[in-house]
């Protein structure tokens, strides 16, 4: 799956079935907002990918230094482009890696 097709599931009343907990807390994010995902991915801390949207979850919020520490625990910049544009490079990275 691209980020174009992933957008498009949007549509949907549910996430893709297969998806991996970061990429159904991105969508989840997108339909309903942060605290839905946030609430996904803090119970997935051992999974990395879900620590890196938990960073972003953060962002969301507004809480950039509780955001500053999840970059740095997955080794990640702090992103400094607009939130719509992390989603979308966020969505796109783990979908390269996704098997979905």
């Amino acid at each position: 799956m691209n980020l174009e097709e992933f957008k498009s599931t949007l549509n949907d009343a549910e996430p893709p079935s297969g998806l991996p907990y970061s990429l159904q807390a991105l969508w989840l994010d997108a339909k309903k907002g942060w605290q839905a995902a946030h609430l996904l991915v803090q119970d997935h801390e051992d999974d990395p990918n879900c620590n890196w949207v938990h960073a972003y979850c953060h962002r969301r919020e507004g809480d950039l230094a509780n955001a500053g520490y999840w970059y740095r625990r997955v080794g990640k910049p702090a992103y400094r482009g607009s939130l719509e544009a992390e989603w979308a490079d966020l969505s796109a990275a783990l979908l390269e890696t996704a098997r979905v």
